[in-house]
């Protein structure tokens, strides 16, 4: 499996689901997984390597693009096999395999585990097939992960689906109050009000206090990982030194929309801090 072939192949399936050419991008992405899947098997024999190739954390990504003095976006060593068996699912879902997509997705999220938006469609799959377990299970796993406020509003919303069925009008309320309280716009909130079951909570019957304490309560993280959001305020204050504003503002944008602009703010401020004084001990380091 050659990359750029690859990338071609995807490029031209891509095209064909834009043109609701479903079949034939069914067909060409299938034969491109056969191929993928031979690929692995002979370029990752063991499963250690396997294990190493597909799921670096956060932290190794950007020491690596550190070192290496690539100033990309985190990005997972599994591309394009995500995308491939993002897009493979897609089309499967269109012709009506949904247990074929299901399968599809595990794939896109094994290549690409930090990929919130794969995870969040997989739990959909999930939810439709009826394994609530698997779906809340991925709604959970998002809020270690999450790189855009998106990925938190769906979650919030999965959980929102959730307490509505089962009853529970409190902690749905309080899901729908942090969901509305990372979106950016509130007609976000609309297909949760309309999926959960019996009479929707209202958002606003509780504080953000009593919001934290129910949350708290069910298990359910209250925002992104703190640790995923130093990442990216690392990589964009090295992009912005760079000279690389786009990814600089792009990621900064990101980081106050999961955690809010304080708590950015003050993140940006110890990162900033934590650079001056390795400076200073390169500094010390060289004059010795």
């Amino acid at each position: 499996m050659g990359g750029s072939v690859t990338t071609e192949a995807l490029g031209r399936a891509e095209g064909l689901l834009v043109d609701a050419a479903d079949d034939a991008a069914l067909e060409l992405l299938a034969a491109v997984a056969a191929d993928a899947e031979e690929y692995v098997d002979r370029n990752c024999p063991t499963t250690d390597e396997l294990q190493w190739f597909c799921f670096p954390t956060p932290f190794e990504l950007l020491a690596y693009r550190r070192v290496e003095g690539d100033r990309r976006e985190l990005r997972m060593v599994g591309e394009p096999l995500d995308r491939l068996y993002a897009d493979l699912a897609l089309a499967q879902v269109r012709t009506g395999d949904e247990a074929g997509a299901l399968e599809s997705l595990k794939q896109a999220v094994r290549w690409n585990p930090m990929e919130c938006a794969y995870r969040l469609d997989l739990a959909e799959l999930f939810r439709r097939a009826g394994d609530e377990r698997e779906w809340l299970g991925l709604a959970f796993s998002v809020f270690a992960r999450a790189s855009h406020a998106a990925h938190l509003v769906r979650a919030y919303l999965a959980f929102a689906t959730h307490f509505g069925r089962s009853g529970d009008a409190r902690t749905q309320a309080a899901c729908l109050r942090a969901a509305r309280r990372v979106s950016a716009d509130d007609a976000a909130l609309v297909p949760a009000l309309e999926l959960a079951a019996g009479t929707p909570a209202d958002p606003d019957a509780l504080d953000d206090a009593a919001c934290e304490e129910a949350l708290a309560e069910a298990g359910i993280p209250s925002g992104a990982s703190t640790d995923l959001v130093v990442c990216m305020l690392m990589c964009a204050t090295d992009a912005a030194r760079d000279g690389d504003a786009r990814l600089a503002t792009d990621l900064t944008v990101r980081a106050y929309g999961l955690v809010g602009a304080p708590a950015a703010e003050a993140l940006i401020a110890l990162i900033r801090e934590g650079d001056a004084e390795l400076e200073r001990g390169r500094g010390d380091g060289g004059a010795a």
